[in-house]
């Protein structure tokens, strides 16, 4: 018998999946908590892993300063989303530009080609990867940054983990 045509719609899908593979004990991370990442002139916060939530996502806070972005990318194995907590990030999907001040929610679909600049103001969002992915391309990155080795390895960092550079790398990343 064949499933109902809501039970192979992609979100579907999805949602069964991670109920399968969502952690069975409460995970809380208070304000100031979280493993810190640092990646040069920000850091990221590990909210959430791959180990706590049993694969389903992972979850980073980033407070980055202004003008701050990545060179346009891919996630082949993850989908990506975004919640501004302050400030404002103009939103790459593409060709298509979105500005997104605090309170914003973005989702960026698993290769889709992205990126993202802050705005004029140091800013602050969630990055919440699913399934759980790119906690180890943050820490291989903040190893290379601290060598001075980050501009010759980035491309094989981003490719260890599932992530393909497809635009220039913008000054101020590394």
């Amino acid at each position: 018998m064949a499933k109902p045509a809501a039970d192979r719609h992609p979100a579907s899908i999805a949602r069964t999946i991670l109920q399968r593979m969502a952690p069975t004990v409460p995970i809380i991370v208070k304000p100031g908590e979280g493993r810190s990442i640092p990646l040069g002139n920000f850091a990221m916060s590990l909210k959430a892993s791959d180990d706590d939530t049993g694969g389903a996502y992972s979850l980073l806070q980033a407070d980055e300063p202004r003008g701050f972005g990545p060179p346009m990318h891919i996630h082949h194995d993850c989908a990506e989303a975004f919640f501004v907590l302050e400030g404002e990030y103009r939103i790459f999907i593409g060709e298509e530009e979105h500005v997104c001040p605090a309170g914003s929610f973005v989702y960026i679909p698993a290769g889709t080609v992205h990126g993202f600049r802050v705005g004029d103001v140091p800013s602050r969002k969630l990055n919440l990867y699913a399934p759980a992915a790119m906690v180890g391309y943050f820490d291989e990155l903040s190893v290379a940054i601290d060598r001075g080795a980050a501009e010759e390895e980035l491309v094989r960092i981003a490719e260890r983990h599932g992530m393909e550079i497809t635009g220039p790398v913008p000054e101020g990343y590394l």
